[in-house]
């Protein structure tokens, strides 16, 4: 176990309190399916480049009938970043020393009609601190209702908090979640924001409101579309789609290369990829 002050400790607790009612939210809906589905867990630990305890975290992943694979991650690591890395964190250039603590999640459909789902939030420590994160709605099939209804949930939690969060939020996500190769965007956007240094009090208070309203938008979306009706069409356009999900997390995502170059779990941090894809 890494040592932690009350702010790092504040940051993690919350996290791992959010893991716990997505979870149970997402099962209660594989029980209102008739599935029996259940999260199973997978502790692991990180070893510094020091030879020191590292920290580590929990993959939970299940797979259902209404969630075809969903990923809900928690890690709290420090210690140092390795080499050339290091300068391409803020804050680590000359002091390599870090901590991080966050939660991922993503979420695969069994039904192309029910979106998929990305969330993060975290924590993050070098000689300065900061918040990051977002959510973003990934429907292989869009439904405007559905995105309007998951962009008015993030607006609304910016919205408490500065009226300029959303705009410019919002606009982040669109440069961030787009695949330069295809010319396309990963899915139907949402927000994505980075390196929030206003205050902890201030910050945590917004991260902590964006999880919220994730987990009051994300299930009621799931529950309109879990038993709407597919053709075989549906499903490989799904599964085509899932492709391009997969490139942007291989090729572009920052977390997956934060993951690679911190020694995380493997498993944990390729747990975004979709069960089943297809490339032409």
């Amino acid at each position: 176990m890494i040592e932690m002050d009350d702010q790092q400790a504040a940051a993690r607790a919350w996290f791992e309190a959010l893991r716990t009612r997505i979870c149970t939210s997402f099962e209660a809906i594989e029980r209102e399916a008739g599935s029996d589905a259940a999260f199973t867990y997978a502790p692991w630990d990180r070893v510094d480049p020091s030879g020191e305890p590292g920290g580590g975290g929990v993959r939970g992943v299940m797979k259902g009938r209404v969630f075809e694979k969903v990923g809900v991650n928690v890690s709290t690591v420090g210690g140092t970043f390795e080499g050339d890395f290091a300068r391409s964190i803020r804050g680590a250039g000359d002091d390599p020393r870090f901590f991080a603590t966050g939660i991922s999640l993503v979420a695969h459909m069994a039904n192309p009609h029910a979106p998929a789902v990305h969330m993060n939030c975290r924590f993050l420590r070098t000689t300065t601190q900061w918040f990051g994160g977002g959510a973003d709605l990934n429907p292989p099939l869009p439904v405007e209702g559905d995105t309007a209804d998951f962009h008015a949930a993030m607006k609304a939690a910016c919205d408490a908090h500065d009226a300029t969060y959303y705009p410019r939020f919002k606009e982040w996500a669109d440069e961030y979640f787009y695949i330069p190769h295809r010319q396309v965007h990963r899915g139907a956007g949402g927000i994505f924001f980075d390196h929030l240094e206003g205050g902890f009090d201030a910050d945590f208070a917004f991260v902590r409101d964006v999880g919220e309203a994730f987990l009051a938008i994300y299930p009621a979306i799931v529950r309109r579309r879990m038993d709407d009706g597919f053709t075989e069409a549906d499903v490989a356009a799904m599964r085509a789609w899932r492709g391009r999900y997969a490139e942007f997390n291989l090729v572009y995502d920052r977390g997956t290369l934060f993951g690679l170059k911190t020694g995380g779990n493997i498993d944990a941090i390729l747990m975004s990829l979709p069960p089943v894809a297809t490339w032409e």
